[in-house]
């Protein structure tokens, strides 16, 4: 998106916080663009999409400490309106001259606020005097920058919320943008349209339209464009949106690298048949299996993977004269947790983090700045089946992050019998449409069992089945017991090496939805 486009949104400084993909997503919901930057960018390269407001994250840290992440202060004397929550509250404070001290008790969890409206904060239109909010923090606003109005507090008597400069600098110790917090999304609208004068402009019909035109201008009318096609909804949705443009000019490449789910291969040839696309499968699943055999880091799995994966896109370039561009499906969330936006990197995508230097054609990324249900959506205005849209993500790596230890072609048959059993359940009990994902994982753990009157020693499978929005956080589903139930007797009982199933009910955080 160009940088007239982007203007009238709101950016986003990341000070570390778990939740801070979900504002931006919140915002968004709003149909008000957003986008995040690392807390340490630079005022002018903050300002310079000129933003119409800024939203300062919570963090894990403590503003107390010396290598705390500071603020510029420029950011917020400047006539922009401010927004911050958490950490972003107490980094304000300390700021302006305020003071900052461990409280006598934490917050964590449901806490209710009283606030007293009577400057008439617009960030409060619309919500009662007593509400349940989202906290969580240890460290709190001791005594307030001159100037300075609080209108908020917790039941414990710690400052909730004040403001700054007559509310064009608000600050909140609580979470607005979790659910968890009652009116968050009020408050939020509040300040995107009341404080901001922020325009719902982000509608993602119009993202096509100006799309289009971004690619039209950036890949002429004489220039090839080579595209990887991994199977799934990120890389579907990219090949159909240049194909617009492009046309036959558009040579999709389908690599099998053997890690794919069972069946699918053939199912995804079939697919993109439907969608016009012009598609060459190349099966490389030896070669993978080759590069991988060994590795244990699943950093270096991701990495080793997607180079490969570029270099087969290359060999196949060569073969067709005028490949300039590698179209790739890669996404926000891709970009967040590989660590471009300059925090850490949870861990590398293929179509990110193992991108080498040397490619040999220029990148082309049209759903870089989307997050995965924004994807869909365009996927559905762009007349993708809705069977197709609605496939459970699947990681560019496949099923090397999901067959933990030995990455032998056994081992990954027997996890592909598991998962194939698990999914049929899944949508058996109607429950597929529901679930975010759902899968299995193969542990490098054998256990003793039995069956009939013989001693086992079979591996372990894990059912792991997660709802979400945009893949930033995660719940653990809490499946029927006798869909559960079924799947663990099927396994073992078609899957033989299997002797034991298992069940993961962990959120994100604190996990990722991959086990790797």
């Amino acid at each position: 998106m160009r940088k007239t486009e982007k203007s009238g949104g709101i950016t986003i400084l990341d000070f570390g916080s778990q939740y801070t993909r979900l504002i931006a997503r919140r915002v968004r919901e709003l149909e008000v663009y957003s986008e995040i930057l690392p807390w340490n960018a630079s005022p002018e390269s903050i300002l310079d999409g000129k933003p119409k407001g800024l939203i300062l994250s919570g963090g894990p840290r403590s503003t107390i400490g010396p290598d705390a992440p500071r603020l510029d202060r420029s950011l917020i004397e400047c006539e922009i309106p401010v927004l911050g929550i958490c950490y972003g509250m107490q980094l304000i404070a300390r700021t302006l001259g305020g003071e900052v001290k461990k409280g006598r008790l934490g917050e964590y969890g449901r806490t209710r606020v009283i606030f007293k409206n009577e400057n008439g904060e617009k960030i409060l239109k619309g919500v009662p005097a007593s509400t349940d909010v989202w906290m969580s923090h240890w460290d709190e606003v001791s005594r307030l920058p001159e100037g300075a109005s609080a209108f908020g507090a917790s039941e414990s008597g710690a400052l909730a919320a004040y403001s700054v400069n007559e509310g064009r600098i608000t600050a909140l110790q609580f979470h607005p943008e979790v659910d968890t917090t009652e009116y968050g999304r009020e408050m939020l609208s509040n300040f995107l349209f009341d404080i901001c004068g922020c325009e719902p402009n982000w509608k993602l019909g119009d993202w096509v339209k100006r799309s289009l035109e971004s690619i039209a201008s950036a890949v002429s009318k004489t220039d090839r464009v080579i595209c990887g096609l991994s199977g799934g909804v990120d890389s579907t949705v990219a090949a159909v949106l240049v194909s617009k443009v492009a046309g036959d000019r558009l040579d999709c490449i389908f690599v099998d690298h053997g890690f794919m789910r069972k069946n699918e291969p053939k199912q995804v040839v079939e697919m993109y048949k439907r969608l016009d696309l012009r598609v060459r499968h190349v099966d490389a699943s030896e070669r993978f299996l080759s590069a991988v055999s060994g590795l244990a880091n699943p950093e270096e799995k991701r990495k080793t993977i997607g180079e490969l994966f570029v270099r087969v896109f290359e060999e196949e370039a060569r073969k067709r004269r005028g490949a300039k561009w590698l179209l790739q499906g890669t996404i926000y969330p891709d970009v967040i947790e590989s660590g471009f936006m300059g925090g850490a990197v949870i861990k590398s995508h293929h179509n990110v983090g193992g991108l080498p230097g040397d490619m040999g054609v220029e990148l082309l990324e049209p759903i870089r700045e989307l997050f995965k249900d924004e994807v869909r959506r365009i996927g559905a205005l762009l007349g993708i089946p809705e069977e197709m849209l609605k496939r459970h993500p699947f990681p560019g790596p496949g099923l090397a992050v999901r067959c933990l230890g030995d990455l032998r072609r056994e081992r990954l048959d027997i996890l592909r019998e598991a998962d194939a059993i698990f999914i049929e359940e899944i949508k058996s009990a109607g429950l597929y449409d529901s679930v975010w994902q759902a899968f299995c994982v193969l542990l490098p753990v054998r256990s003793v069992g039995v069956a009939g009157d013989a001693r086992t020693y079979g591996e372990t499978a894990v059912l792991r089945a997660v709802a979400s929005r945009d893949a930033m956080t995660a719940e653990s589903v809490r499946l029927p017991w006798d869909v559960i139930d079924k799947t663990a007797k099927r396994i073992c009982q078609e899957v033989p090496q299997v002797g034991r199933v298992a069940m993961d009910v962990t959120g994100k955080p604190p996990a990722t939805i991959e086990w790797e």
